[in-house]
């Protein structure tokens, strides 16, 4: 039986990891396209890339989404059965910092893929999945499923707007196989040490083992939704098996603040913490020392309060549903950190 051929753009990213060790699992060939840069990025695929002078079903790319020749190349040289586009500048906030490069890749990145599928007349081989984010929600009420309005709240979740709304519309003009999942937050120990969750638990393992002093917080009161990377990948690769292509809410269907993450995070380091104060003077207090301050510098220009969804359509459709609850999300997390915090 010939084996599927898939390729992932954001291969080097914590989703990319997640989603070639599945693929690879389930004995596809897996071409990944990661940007050149003056120094290697790709540890968190170091494990499953050998040297393709040796028998492998894994191989590495230089491309970007940004370079319309580098896809349509790509594309035509691998002749792929499925394609990911996980790509993008994904962090919220520094989008509000470089807005035209977030709507360069994530937009106008995703536009260049479909159209370059299109172009090359592999409309009916290949299938596509475009990775949406549940910041497209913004300011719109919880619960939110793939009916609720979109209300986008950074330049990132505008140019995934674009993104989702190109991927309908060349599914409906051209009949490609394309479909949109909706992730909401979904994090690992892999997780972009930018990231707030990676952020919050990397720094209380430090402050924990007296490495660090303190760390320094926005918005702790924002809610989120938030699951395990490993599950939601899983949920994209089953989206291209389907007979016909759609959109889908991947989620947990619960929600916790950011104060809440911290809590459980201390709760299983043994931590027993103190919150004084309201506001910006609002912290945190370990053993009488202030350990976790508010800095309003790490507030967004534009606040998305709160992210819930509601994955109805895909348990019933796809039979996928989150095995990874938010304790054990955190319990990996802390592992871990702490054995590589060397």
């Amino acid at each position: 039986m010939k084996k599927k051929i898939a390729i992932i753009y954001g291969i080097t990213g914590q989703d990319g990891a997640y989603l070639a060790r599945l693929l690879l699992n389930k004995k596809y060939i897996v071409h990944g396209i990661k940007r050149r840069s003056s120094s290697f990025n790709s540890q968190r695929i170091d494990g499953i890339y050998k040297d393709p002078h040796f028998k492998t079903n894994f191989f590495l790319h230089y491309g970007d989404l940004t370079d319309s020749l580098s896809i349509l190349k790509s594309i035509a040289k691998i002749k792929p059965d499925e394609i990911y586009n996980l790509g993008a500048q994904s962090h919220v906030q520094v989008s509000f910092d470089v807005p035209e490069y977030s709507a360069n890749v994530g937009a106008l990145g995703t536009l260049r893929i479909l159209d370059s599928i299109r172009s090359l007349g592999m409309e009916k081989k290949i299938k596509y999945y475009q990775a949406g984010t549940s910041e497209m929600f913004g300011a719109t009420k919880p619960p939110q499923n793939e009916k609720s309005q979109f209300y986008p709240r950074s330049p990132y979740a505008v140019s995934k707007l674009f993104a989702h709304w190109i991927t309908i519309n060349y599914r409906e003009a051209y009949n490609i196989f394309a479909c949109n999942g909706i992730l909401f937050n979904h994090e690992s120990p892999i997780r972009g040490e930018t990231f707030v969750t990676k952020k919050i638990i990397t720094a209380l393992c430090k402050i924990y083992n007296n490495k660090e002093k303190k760390l320094f917080l926005g918005n702790i009161y924002s809610k989120r939704d938030w699951g395990h990377a490993r599950d939601y990948v899983e949920a994209m690769w089953k989206m291209l098996q389907m007979n016909e292509p759609d959109d889908y809410v991947i989620a947990t269907g619960k929600q916790y603040t950011v104060k809440q993450f911290i809590n459980l995070t201390v709760n299983q380091l043994g931590m027993k913490i103190e919150w004084r104060g309201k506001g910006l003077r609002e912290k945190a207090y370990w053993n009488n020392k202030a350990i976790i301050e508010i800095d309003k510098k790490y507030f967004r220009p534009t606040e998305v309060e709160s992210l819930k969804g509601d994955f109805s359509k895909a348990r019933l459709k796809l039979n996928w549903k989150p095995k990874t609850d938010i304790n054990l999300l955190i319990k990996e997390m802390i592992r871990f950190e702490l054995k590589n915090d060397k």
